[in-house]
């Protein structure tokens, strides 16, 4: 792993996130919908570690825990209406939830030594 473990997490979750959906037939409204915010969590925690201000940072990083908790309901979606089997979900919304205490955790952190 490279020395940013939320970079590495992030990468890891969308790489899950892309293979789920690619198993998935038939629901390509939905799947997008996952695809774009599941994704996105990374694309955006890279883009914080090259901020052009603590400001610019904190901002990338609260669009990642947004698109986070978007991700986490799409999860929810999927696993209520059977489109995905629960122990997949449990694992996805897990990893999730991981990356979001660590961006809420690497927020405050910022915020408090601004």
């Amino acid at each position: 792993m490279t020395d940013n473990i939320l970079i590495d997490l992030s990468m890891d979750f969308s790489v899950e996130v892309v293979n789920m959906c690619d198993l998935i037939k038939g629901k390509s409204a939905l799947t997008n919908q996952i695809l774009r915010s599941g994704t996105s969590i990374g694309a955006n925690i890279h883009e914080a570690n090259y901020a052009q201000s603590r400001a610019d940072f904190i901002s990338k990083m609260q669009i990642a825990l947004k698109e986070s908790y978007e991700t986490e309901y799409w999860l929810k979606l999927f696993m209520r209406t059977n489109i995905i089997e629960e122990e997949a979900y449990k694992k996805l919304k897990n990893d999730c939830g991981k990356i979001r205490r660590i961006l809420i955790s690497s927020i405050n952190t910022a915020k408090n030594n601004a």
